[in-house]
């Protein structure tokens, strides 16, 4: 039976000048070994550092799954030329066509993923290993995937953007739609269903008990650079506004070809 944990926690730390973006990054060990996303080029060095923690190289790696293609959960792949990265077909499509309004899919994405040598497009239903299985979930993005692995702790999620944060499973709205608002919350409604626990993209490992968040996990995290006693320096922690991107009526199949 396959075994999940996790490399690096996402977090959901945001600033009003700029986007933070520590996403999840998550290892599967079975038959084989399976990275779920690789984060931006900042937490390059934590994630080779959290491999080595664990006696591993990138060279031991045997899959990396592209849950979808934004710039925070992407940028690392080319850690792993040698091993197959496997995206879903409307993500790569759309990454070489992102919208105009689409910050979180620069005009380079499509370049990203042409530049591994080894891209495999897989679908709803695909089986990494027995164990482990991919599951479409759009409305995010057009091809974002999650990945269901079979634990001894129950039937565990690992959702990318489908679910940012442990909140989203409760709300059922997705917080940043860039492709179809109908679908991002179909695709929350089907994890939350499914799954006995989640790991969403941008926070712990949790599970739901009785209608409450119950976490799986701790985190600690230092930030540094900060004066604390600097009275321009504010720190709250607002709900998030749904964000659904401008123009979001021209995302539409007939549009990536």
């Amino acid at each position: 039976m396959p075994e999940l944990s996790v490399l690096l926690h996402g977090s959901p730390l945001r600033t009003d000048v700029g986007v933070v973006g520590f996403c999840s990054v998550l290892l599967i060990e079975g038959e084989k070994r399976i990275l779920v996303d690789v984060g931006h080029v900042g937490r390059r060095t934590a994630l080779e550092n959290a491999l080595a923690a664990r006696g591993l190289t990138p060279e031991d790696i045997d899959v990396t799954v592209m849950s979808h293609a934004h710039w925070d959960h992407s940028q690392n792949y080319d850690l792993f030329q040698h091993a197959p990265m496997l995206v879903h077909p409307l993500e790569r499509k759309y990454a070489h066509k992102p919208h105009r309004n689409d910050w979180a899919t620069p005009a380079w994405s499509g370049a990203m993923i042409e530049f591994q040598p080894k891209v495999e497009e897989v679908e709803e239903g695909h089986v990494i290993e027995p164990g482990v299985t991919l599951m479409h979930t759009p409305g995010h993005s057009p091809g974002s995937v999650s990945v269901l692995v079979e634990t001894a702790q129950g039937l565990c999620a690992v959702t990318g953007d489908v679910l940012h944060y442990s909140a989203v499973a409760l709300t059922r709205k997705n917080p940043l739609v860039f492709w179809n608002e109908k679908e991002a919350t179909q695709s929350i409604d089907r994890i939350v269903e499914q799954a006995d626990l989640i790991y969403p993209g941008h926070d712990r490992p949790f599970r739901i008990v009785k209608g409450e968040i119950e976490y799986v996990e701790e985190v600690k995290m230092t930030v540094s650079g900060l004066d604390l006693n600097d009275p321009n320096l504010t720190i709250d922690n607002p709900p998030r506004p749904i964000w659904i991107m401008p123009g979001i009526e021209d995302q539409t199949l007939e549009r990536l070809g």
